[in-house]
């Protein structure tokens, strides 16, 4: 089961394209000034299976580019992910991953690199609240990298400005 804090069915701000965005549920890094306070707590949110937020997104993939996992922290929920970014790859849709964890600490951890290896772009980094900027484009603060992976494996560092 996944712990949902929200759902939505469209966005053109989290990620290229136009995507449904799954917020779980959980975050451990505490960032100050996040703007998902609520979203840390564990417990917060809906307990949903990964079957419904499958057909929920199957719903709206004649019109989204792909799907989105943001939170509190996606990888805290990495083996729920797991199984609904398995499905959704095989729709052909492409999944951004926004992580308060870096890449490199991603990469390092077996238990959270199956996920990451079925990520399409990963949005690294915590918030960094000094280094904020309100003129990047899908990330909070300049300390943030977007990937674009393959793999698991970094292909491009993609800048949107």
């Amino acid at each position: 089961m996944l712990q949902v804090a929200g759902f939505l069915e469209h966005s053109t701000v989290n990620g290229e394209g136009l995507r449904s965005v799954l917020f779980v549920s959980g975050c451990t890094h505490h960032c100050p000034k996040c703007h998902n306070v609520s979203m840390q707590n564990p417990g917060y949110g809906k307990s949903c299976s990964v079957l419904e937020i499958y057909h929920r997104i199957l719903k709206n993939k004649p019109i989204i580019d792909g799907v989105t996992f943001s939170g509190g922290e996606p990888f805290e929920q990495h083996l729920e992910l797991i199984e609904l970014a398995q499905l959704l790859k095989a729709e052909d849709l492409t999944i951004w991953c926004y992580s308060g964890y870096t890449y490199e600490k991603l990469k390092q951890d077996p238990s959270k690199k199956h996920l990451l290896n079925l990520i399409d772009v990963l949005v690294d980094g915590p918030f960094i609240y000094s280094l904020a900027d309100d003129n990047l484009k899908y990330r909070g603060s300049s300390n943030q990298h977007i990937y674009a992976l393959k793999d698991g494996d970094i292909v491009d560092c993609l800048d949107f400005s």
